[in-house]
Parts: structure tokens; C-alpha cells; sequence
């Protein structure tokens, strides 16, 4: 394979990869969320910490913002509001899922358009110059950092009934151990 093809070959199993990881994210906030009362997704632990309802309505604005247009216009809209994406406005569950699966199907969009040869076009995020690779990394960062302070909010306040996302506390061997049980069976 030449060097090119095999570029193009790299690129497109990240941006890939980069699309699975995007969807295991909001998989697993899904998943918390999911687990939450109306009233839980509104509570705040301190009065300088955030809910999980404004972590998901600054997620979502961040997407709408960074990934509509993507190629095209700056990735910080004149018409975002970021200050009030921290202002937790008591939106009902269904209102603020809705703003949240919006801003996720914008962001998916635009990774799902992107080519391999797009990731060292030059996008802008607040009149900075950032290559496509590095918006797209810059964002999957910063959805992850998010996405574990709703996975950890959504655990401290479910407690103990908690139903974890992964393998459960202490029964690590029991699940390596039914790993290699099943990747026997298929081999």
C-alpha cells in the first residue's frame, strides 16, 4: 500500500473510532441519566458545582456551536448563549433530553460528513485556528471530562442503589474469567 492510501487508511479508522468513543460517551450518560429522578438531574452538591441538568444543556450547546457548519463558520456562534448553558432553568426531563439528543445529533452529523483528508483542514473555535484533528480531539476531551461528572453526580446521588455502568465492584475475575469463557467458544 503506498504512503498516501495508508494515511487516508489511518484517518479514516480515527475518525471512526473517534465516532464510536462520541457514542460510548453519550451511551454512558445516557445510561446515568437514565437512572435519575427529575428532581436528581436538577440537584447540585455545592453551590459552585454544576447539575447534571447544566452539564447536558452545556454539552448540547457546545455541540450546536462547535459542529454546525463545522468546516465552514467559527465554532463559537454569535448566537450561543454559553453563560446561560450554566443557569439551571428547572426544564422538564423531556425538554432538556430533547435539547441534549439535539446537540448529539448535530455533533454526529458533522463527524458522520467528515472524510479522512478533512482532518488537517483548518477550522476556527473563538477565531483560533485549530486543524479538524484538533478541534474533533479538543472536543472528545471535553465531552468525557462532562460525561464523568454525570456518571459520578448520577452515582453519589443514587447511592446505594446505584446499577453500575461496568463491571461491577469485586467481580472482576468473574468477568475475565466469562471473557475467556465466550472468546473460547467463538474461536
Amino acid at each position: 500500500m503506498a504512503e498516501g492510501g495508508l494515511v487516508m487508511e489511518v484517518a479514516g479508522a480515527y475518525l471512526e473510532e473517534t465516532i464510536a468513543r462520541y457514542r460510548g460517551l453519550k451511551g454512558q450518560a445516557d445510561d446515568a441519566m437514565a437512572q435519575l429522578s427529575d428532581e436528581q438531574l436538577h440537584a447540585s452538591p455545592g453551590e459552585e458545582s454544576n447539575s447534571i441538568a447544566v452539564i447536558v444543556k452545556h454539552l448540547a450547546g457546545n455541540y450546536r456551536s462547535r459542529f454546525t457548519d463545522f468546516l465552514t463558520t467559527d465554532g463559537e456562534k454569535p448566537s450561543r448563549d454559553r453563560d446561560g448553558e450554566f443557569e439551571d432553568d428547572d426544564l422538564g426531563r423531556e425538554a432538556l433530553l430533547a435539547s441534549w439528543e439535539d446537540g448529539w445529533r448535530v455533533l454526529l452529523a458533522a463527524l458522520d460528513a467528515l472524510q479522512p483528508g478533512d482532518l488537517l483542514r483548518t477550522v476556527t473555535i473563538r477565531g483560533e485556528p485549530h486543524t479538524v484533528l484538533q478541534a474533533v480531539q479538543r472536543s472528545v476531551t471535553h465531552a468525557a471530562g462532562h460525561v464523568g461528572q454525570i456518571v459520578y453526580l448520577a452515582k453519589l446521588l443514587k447511592g446505594s442503589e446505584w446499577v453500575t455502568l461496568s463491571i461491577p465492584r469485586g467481580k472482576s475475575r468473574e468477568f475475565e474469567a466469562e471473557f475467556r469463557r465466550n472468546f473460547a467458544r467463538n474461536t
